[in-house]
C-alpha cells in the first residue's frame, strides 16, 4: 500500500498489469478533493476520458456533473470519483472480471488513503464488483447497504439515464437520498 496520493498515483501511471495499457492514452486515475467523504466510483474510462485523463467527462459525465450540482456537490469542492479500472476497455466494452481484479488494488489504496464515509457505485459493473455480486441495479439501485463501517449505495450509470431518459426521475431520487444521508453523516462535506 502507498502511502501518499502522490506516490499512489505516480505508480499506477506506470502501471502494465493487464493489456489495458497496450492502448491507453491516459491512465485515469480520480479526481477530486482527496479528503472527501463522499467517493463516486464507475466502472472504466470511455474515449473522452481516456483522451483527457480525467472521469466521467463525457456526455454522460457533463449529466452526472448537473446531478451533482443539483444536490450541492462537484468535483471541485466536495467530492472524489474514481473508476474500477484505470485504463479504458476497447471500444468502451465491460471491464472484464480478470482486469478489473488486476486494477481493483489501485481504488483499494485509494479508499484506504481518503476513507470516504460514503461510496456511491455508478452502474452494475462497480456495484457488483464493491457491494454485493448479485446487485439488481433497476430494482436496488438508491439503496444504502454498510461494508465494513462504509455505507454504500449503487447508483444508476450516467450513460444508461442517456439511454432511457425516462429514467432521470428515479436516478435523480437517489441523489435526493445520497443528500440527505450526507447531512447525517459527513461533517464536512457541506
Amino acid at each position: 500500500m502507498y502511502k501518499t496520493w502522490e506516490e499512489l498515483k505516480d505508480a499506477c501511471k506506470l502501471c502494465t498489469k493487464c493489456g489495458l495499457c497496450e492502448d491507453r492514452t491516459n491512465v485515469v486515475f480520480g479526481i477530486g478533493v482527496k479528503d472527501a467523504e463522499v467517493m463516486f466510483i464507475g466502472e472504466g474510462p470511455g474515449e473522452n476520458e481516456d483522451l483527457q485523463g480525467e472521469p466521467f467527462v463525457g456526455r454522460a459525465g457533463k449529466l452526472l456533473d448537473k446531478m451533482l450540482e443539483a444536490v450541492d456537490l462537484s468535483r471541485d469542492k466536495n467530492i472524489y470519483i474514481a473508476n474500477m479500472v484505470k485504463c479504458r476497455p476497447p471500444k468502451n466494452r465491460d471491464p472484464k472480471p480478470e482486469e478489473t481484479e488486476l486494477c481493483i488494488d489501485w481504488l483499494r489504496n485509494q479508499v484506504k488513503l481518503m476513507r470516504p464515509k460514503i461510496i456511491v457505485c455508478l452502474g452494475r459493473i462497480a456495484a457488483a464488483k464493491l457491494i454485493k455480486a448479485d446487485i439488481k441495479i433497476t430494482k436496488e439501485h438508491g439503496v444504502w447497504f454498510e461494508k465494513n463501517g462504509t455505507l454504500m449505495m449503487a447508483m444508476l450509470h450516467p450513460a444508461a439515464l442517456l439511454r432511457d431518459p425516462r429514467k432521470k426521475p428515479e436516478a435523480f431520487e437517489d441523489f435526493l437520498k445520497l443528500q440527505e444521508k450526507i447531512n447525517e453523516v459527513c461533517r464536512h462535506t457541506y
